[in-house]
């Protein structure tokens, strides 16, 4: 339940608007109630038009901590925490030698509850309040995470029937019987998930879509990561009947009803224009995972840069993800230290604290459908804002300076970036202190 008395929030705060744009106050004051945002105005202001209402109980002075929105996780994999400061050679390899052996765990339903409960408390003490996740196949496992997740997130079993291990292999009967069943219970925060086209047969991506569709469930799964997983794809599918012509790897997802407005696309890398086009054209998003993408030597697996102007340019809505675990930190903020740090190596001067923060809020919000209910601080939106203390000689000019020192501090210790913050609220309630 929300609280229900009027509750005012005193700090250094940030509200990003678009890429290019984020209100700052050096000194501001947040005024909720009943978990929804009622006001947002510098001190003064704020003191004047408020201060008889203020008292002891009901103000809370952060000081010189910034307060933020909360973050979008727009593609994670749960089940991958265990692996992802794991070496990465490639993509293919990482799977089968680490990945897929930790997600087999998750048939034991006492072992995913307990990984569950862990696991959603440490996202939550990240500051990520929704997102797009990825389970492992067993329907154990998908309960344990929605049980335990606190936030606006969709969250998806993933399907494999084909090219996997024995133990992490279902019939397609069994991939569909499971999909209904799932969407039944849990109806819109249930997420369409095939694995990759690698994994997951034409018959039950095209049956699973029509159901998803049906129920305005999301789908989501990864497109294009690396060269060589595009040439298996294609390799593997033009021996497949009805497929022997398909010229790309979003063809494949396009002939199985994958794509739509409601489709979210993980890493979308090495996409020609023609492939560009069809995404604009279905509304489908992309979701880029920097941490994940970024070279072996970084913790990554060497995917290769995102070309977010391209992407851009085509029209294409995107939003950024930890990836967890080929991400090897659960904190946005070195997802957003990642984008920055990695296009600045290529002279690419737009992408910016400001553009990554954006990317990390209200972007996700809005791919989710939740763009006038979360995101930033707009009235009457859900209270969901996180609070980072930072030290006294952290001031800025604009928020690109203040963001720059808040990441730029841990740049050389990222494992610290998961403990930056000190809270978390959703719907005005303190889910993490």
């Amino acid at each position: 339940m929300a609280s229900q008395k009027k509750m005012f929030y005193k700090g250094v705060i940030l509200n990003p608007k678009t890429d290019t744009k984020c209100d700052y106050f050096p000194q501001g004051l947040l005024v909720v109630k009943e978990g929804k945002i009622k006001d947002l105005l510098p001190i003064e202001k704020g003191l004047k038009k408020y201060s008889s209402q203020m008292t002891k109980t009901n103000t809370k002075d952060f000081g010189h901590s910034l307060i933020l929105p909360g973050f979008f996780d727009m593609h994670f994999h749960w089940v991958q925490d265990e692996v992802r400061e794991m070496p990465k050679d490639s993509l293919l390899e990482w799977l089968e030698k680490y990945t897929f052996p930790t997600e087999m765990k998750f048939a034991n339903k006492k072992y995913a509850k307990d990984k569950a409960k862990k696991f959603f408390k440490k996202l939550a003490s990240a500051g990520t309040i929704g997102g797009a996740c990825y389970s492992s196949i067993h329907e154990v496992a998908l309960d344990a995470a929605m049980s335990e997740v606190k936030g606006d997130f969709v969250i998806g079993n993933v399907l494999m029937n084909m090219y996997s291990p024995e133990k992490l292999t279902q019939t397609e009967d069994d991939s569909l019987a499971l999909t209904k069943k799932l969407i039944k219970k849990y109806g819109k925060r249930h997420c369409f998930t095939p694995r990759f086209a690698i994994t997951t047969t034409p018959k039950v991506m095209k049956k699973g879509s029509q159901m998803a569709d049906k129920a305005n469930c999301f789908k989501q799964t990864h497109l294009s990561e690396t060269p060589a997983e595009i040439d298996f794809v294609l390799s593997i599918y033009r021996k497949i009947p009805g497929f022997e012509k398909v010229s790309n790897y979003t063809e494949i997802y396009q002939k199985t009803g994958m794509l739509g407005k409601r489709s979210l696309m993980g890493h979308g890398i090495h996409l020609s224009s023609n492939e560009l086009k069809v995404l604009k054209k279905t509304k489908t998003s992309i979701i880029h995972c920097p941490t994940s993408n970024a070279p072996i030597k970084d913790k990554g697996l060497g995917s290769g840069l995102f070309d977010f102007k391209k992407v851009e340019k085509a029209k294409i809505t995107w939003a950024l993800g930890s990836d967890i675990g080929g991400g090897p930190f659960l904190s946005m903020f070195d997802v957003m230290r990642s984008f920055v740090d990695q296009n600045k190596k290529k002279n690419i001067t737009d992408a910016t604290y400001v553009m990554a923060l954006y990317r990390s809020t209200l972007a996700g919000a809005k791919i989710l459908g939740l763009g006038k209910s979360a995101g930033n601080f707009e009235k009457e939106k859900d209270a969901n804002f996180i609070v980072v203390p930072m030290k006294k000689n952290m001031t800025g000019r604009n928020p690109e300076e203040i963001l720059q020192k808040i990441i730029g501090q841990y740049k050389l210790k990222r494992s610290l970036y998961d403990h930056l913050v000190s809270m978390t609220y959703f719907k005005g309630l303190a889910i993490f202190k």
